[in-house]
């Protein structure tokens, strides 16, 4: 079955988990639909770039084109004119028979034309895009107007389709596949005693500055060690904070890595700290792919109950989760982390669930048979 797989930016290597489904999905059957390409194409599929310059005539059609889409769809996401031509040109040329909207918000721009054509869409919701996009009410209407235009929904998490549905946005065919980890390449090694790892941007969402915080006092007199793979704005306060709770000599900033120093380092870890909270403008995690990988590297994480998070960490089974911004709670799941009898049990149970819950290719293969199935296929 060949597929176009719709996303924002193409190609962008962090996101995994849109890769995959670029590169494997259908054996690989797939084309892409991108808001902006930025020139590497690494699995040498077919492109198509929404976001390209207007013609003269687009140019001077485009308020009308922004008025009707918002009045009749509720987004002025939508393509018009000579690059709507185009898209639905590429659509037949590449014979696409089903598409995957990466986003809510990518299935907005692409749900009426694949309808238009009879091509049917699915939408794949992750985070932000049903987290902090629906604090706007114009989103919450184009939404629930897309709805029926789809032929399902799959999200990350079952959290995420909570926050649709408080928002009246609900499909029939709704389900949960998270985004999963290749568990053959990430895999336990021999743990360093004592090692700490949090790995993701320095921003409001991750709290890095609790994390630094509670491990510094939680592990104070020891020789724990915490390293942070990631940049951000938070960075410098992180690296001044760490300075002045005197725990330079133990904690270590390595900035943005690539994906194979970050599986390399979780593979040694003991302990992931991820403490993730909902920031000021309502963005959430969905269920973070770092917490995955932890897990398939038997790491034993301490996390907040936020977002699909409590969907996969058993407490106390296989790590340890707080409320969010609870700063003492955090100190005291690290100390309690530290003070398990078994952490070589815990690990090993922490990698059953990676293998059972979060395989990618199982995950890929639900996905693909969700697909066939509600097309009769």
């Amino acid at each position: 079955m060949r597929a176009a797989i719709g996303t924002s930016d193409y190609h962008i290597g962090g996101e995994t988990f849109i890769n995959r489904h670029i590169d494997l999905l259908f054996g690989g059957d797939t084309v892409v639909l991108c808001g902006r390409f930025n020139g590497e194409n690494p699995y040498d599929k077919a492109v198509f770039e929404r976001r390209t310059t207007l013609s003269g005539m687009d140019l001077l059609t485009a308020p009308f084109w922004t008025l009707w889409n918002r009045a009749r769809h509720g987004t002025s996401r939508l393509p018009f004119g000579q690059s709507k031509h185009d898209l639905a040109t590429f659509l037949r040329d590449q014979r696409v028979e089903v598409i995957l909207a990466e986003f809510g918000t990518q299935a907005l721009a692409l749900a009426p034309l694949a309808n238009a054509l009879n091509i049917p869409i699915f939408s794949y919701y992750r985070g932000t895009d049903a987290s902090k996009a629906l604090r706007s009410r114009r989103i919450q209407r184009a939404y629930r107007l897309m709805m029926p235009r789809l032929s399902g929904v799959f999200s990350v998490s079952q959290f995420l389709l909570d926050n649709l549905a408080r928002c009246g946005v609900r499909h029939d065919n709704a389900h949960v596949i998270p985004s999963g980890v290749n568990v053959r390449r990430f895999t336990p090694t021999e743990k360093t005693p004592l090692s700490f790892l949090a790995v993701g941007r320095f921003v409001e969402k991750k709290a890095p500055l609790i994390t630094l915080r509670a491990f510094a006092q939680a592990t104070k007199g020891s020789q724990a060690r915490l390293d942070f793979i990631g940049d951000g704005p938070l960075l410098d306060p992180a690296r001044a904070l760490a300075q002045q709770l005197g725990v330079t000599d133990r904690v270590r900033f390595h900035g943005a890595k690539k994906h194979e120093f970050v599986r390399e380092t979780l593979r040694k870890t003991q302990y992931f700290l991820q403490h993730s909270v909902t920031a000021k403008d309502g963005n959430t995690e969905g269920l973070p792919t770092a917490i995955q990988e932890a897990m398939a590297c038997g790491c034993i994480t301490i996390s907040t109950r936020h977002a699909g998070i409590p969907e996969a960490i058993d407490e106390d089974v296989t790590g340890f989760l707080v409320d969010e911004h609870d700063y003492n709670g955090f100190v005291r799941a690290i100390g309690a982390g530290l003070a398990v009898a078994d952490p070589v049990a815990m690990s090993q149970r922490a990698r059953t669930v990676a293998e059972t819950r979060f395989d990618n290719d199982i995950l890929l293969t639900r996905l693909e048979d969700q697909i066939r199935a509600t097309l009769g296929r």
